[in-house]
């Protein structure tokens, strides 16, 4: 849920608690004046009744007071307790029940004692409280609608500086030179974080352009001695006068400066995939580069007995060919550097996926959670380690998915499109 909607909720939640308590508040006090209010017309009604009874000697009757219900029921007590209290008061031109209020007190006439009870109508005191609290519900409900209508607008021009942050935020790039600034900006705290904002991807892109300055430079530098190392090795090799010691010693260190030479390639290839610089795309048939590919690799196959059987459909895809090129064959390195003498390689392209199968020397299943790490290798592997990553990370690139399972006896890479 959205920070504007969360508080959008609480402030409605508080709000309607708020009003609903001080609604009864407000409620249970209009009630109590009204209630006082008449309980002053009820002593004014029991001074009128003791005037009456003074003047004409007499105990009233209903008729002598309209209006007013009251009645006399004589009694032994000295003197009756005065109480107000709501009653039933019957209206007499209708014959219905009413609210009412009441007053019970005593007087005396020819010297007995009477307690007396009058009643009147609270009809319209009622009405009067019920049309205030119409209005104030009224007053709530729009209240409540110049809330939600404040929230909805105002706020989200509130936090639309941070949304366009936020935006930018997912576009950025070290690769790209476009400023990352939000202008028109009112609200403190977003101009902080704009100006943190600006600040972190000044200093990512300064990172980025020494890392690569770095990078380019330190693989070129490595690049010049290994070629020098690589070129004396082929001089010595081809000398004849050298023992056989010699000869497998020089081997070993031409082998070890291929290997240098190798992995000094694929990671200042892993470099500029992961910073997106190979972005030459075009139209690609992959039946066709896995058709060549495979006729690259035959001597291979040959050489160690594999089977490679194929099924291929017609698949274009756009993408950059330097990239599937490596991404293909560093498949087809891992399935033929894993694979047993005599051992298959299965390849299925269809439509929406791609699939390289082999057998292996392991018969169990690898761990699919380690398999696309760097420098994640067999113990007998001669590789850098680095051929599934560099094959992860261009299928990450293209939005592709690539994943590994195990099916007795063949060991499956496989790409959805």
């Amino acid at each position: 849920m959205k920070l504007s909607a969360q508080y959008t909720k609480v402030n409605f939640i508080i709000t309607i608690s708020v009003l609903v308590l001080t609604g009864v508040v407000y409620y249970g006090t209009i009630n109590y004046i009204a209630n006082r209010e008449l309980d002053r017309n009820l002593v004014g009604e029991i001074d009128e009744i003791e005037e009456y009874i003074e003047t004409y000697h007499k105990l009233p009757q209903s008729s002598d007071f309209e209006q007013d219900q009251f009645t006399f029921t004589a009694t032994n007590d000295k003197e009756v307790k005065q109480v107000f209290f709501n009653a039933a008061y019957r209206n007499q031109r209708n014959g219905k029940s009413e609210a009412g209020r009441a007053v019970i007190t005593w007087v005396t006439f020819n010297g007995t004692n009477y307690k007396m009870e009058i009643v009147l109508s609270k009809e319209s005191t009622e009405n009067l409280v019920q049309v205030i609290l119409m209005i104030t519900l009224a007053l709530i409900v729009i209240l409540l609608i110049i809330l939600a209508i404040a929230n909805r607008f105002v706020l989200d021009g509130l936090w639309k500086p941070f949304y366009q942050i936020l935006a930018n935020l997912r576009e950025f790039s070290v690769t790209e030179e476009r400023a990352h600034a939000v202008a028109g900006i009112k609200v403190d705290e977003f101009k902080e974080l704009n100006e943190a904002v600006i600040t972190m991807s000044s200093r990512a892109k300064s990172d980025y352009q020494n890392l690569k300055a770095f990078t380019e430079n330190a693989s070129h530098e490595m690049m010049t001695p290994i070629a020098v190392i690589t070129s004396k090795l082929d001089t010595l090799i081809q000398d004849e006068s050298l023992q056989q010691d010699q000869y497998a010693q020089i081997n070993d260190i031409y082998s070890a400066a291929s290997r240098l030479s190798k992995l000094n390639q694929s990671l200042l290839l892993l470099v500029k995939i992961e910073n997106d610089l190979l972005r030459d795309i075009e139209p690609i048939n992959l039946q066709d580069i896995i058709a060549e590919r495979a006729h690259q690799f035959n001597e291979l196959l040959l050489s160690k007995n594999i089977s490679l059987v194929q099924r291929l459909n017609d698949v274009e895809v756009s993408v950059s060919k330097y990239l599937i090129e490596i991404l293909i064959n560093n498949l087809f390195t891992n399935a033929i550097r894993h694979n047993v003498p005599f051992g298959m390689i299965r390849i299925e392209l269809k439509k929406n996926k791609l699939l390289f199968q082999n057998t292996g020397v392991d018969k169990m299943p690898l761990n699919p959670k380690e398999i696309f790490e760097r420098f994640q290798k067999g113990k007998a592997s001669e590789g850098t380690g680095l051929g599934l990553t560099i094959a992860h990370n261009i299928c990450k690139q293209y939005g592709w998915r690539l994943t590994y399972y195990f099916e007795d006896p063949l060991h499956t890479f496989q790409i959805d499109f």
